[in-house]
């Protein structure tokens, strides 16, 4: 039998509530659109995802970087809520459908592209509060340092695993020689 929101308050999923002045089109969301262009650093980024990592916290801590900020791994509820509840629930959803069969080609593309502007939703909400949780520029002088830095405050709570330490290696050398572009603030 299933539990009904009035028998239990606690597992009823109340409409979470977002800022009206997001900012979609954002410094963040161009830096991720373009550097997600790099097979490597899709690959990468993908291959941390399925240990356990939160694409947007390493996008968020490689944007800083490269912009002379370090991440202090800190995000805003909202986001943590928003990736928990609607990206991680559509990304479930996706990788639930078969591959293998043609006939569910279209759903899973319909997914795939919800998910994507979950993400854009998801890097809008931490965008809004990048500049207030990471406010200061960073002391480390070297670009590699504070990349290198920032990746690893982006860490899961499990933190970094004899699998994660290459792969964070070359996200680290994929952001070092990017060109930012119009990806600044």
């Amino acid at each position: 039998m299933p539990l009904s929101s009035e028998a239990s308050p606690n597992l009823s999923l109340k409409a979470m509530e977002l800022p009206e002045n997001l900012e979609p089109d954002n410094p963040l969301w161009r830096f991720a659109l373009t550097f997600w262009q790099l097979s490597t650093a899709q690959e990468t980024c993908l291959a941390l995802q399925n240990e356990g990592w939160s694409v947007t916290r390493i996008l968020c801590a490689g944007w800083l970087a490269l912009n002379g900020s370090a991440y202090t791994g800190i995000e805003d509820a909202t986001v943590t809520e928003w990736r928990d509840r609607v990206t991680g629930s559509l990304r479930t959803i996706r990788t639930s459908v078969p591959k293998a069969q043609a006939s569910y080609k279209a759903l899973r593309t319909n997914l795939a592209s919800l998910e994507l502007e979950s993400e854009r939703i998801e890097l809008a909400l931490a965008w809004r509060t990048l500049t207030v949780l990471n406010p200061e520029s960073s002391n480390m002088q070297e670009r590699e340092k504070l990349i290198r830095h920032n990746l690893a405050a982006a860490a899961p709570v499990s933190g970094m695993t004899m699998i994660t330490r290459p792969l964070l290696s070359t996200l680290s050398d994929t952001l070092i020689t990017f060109h930012q572009g119009d990806t600044q603030p």
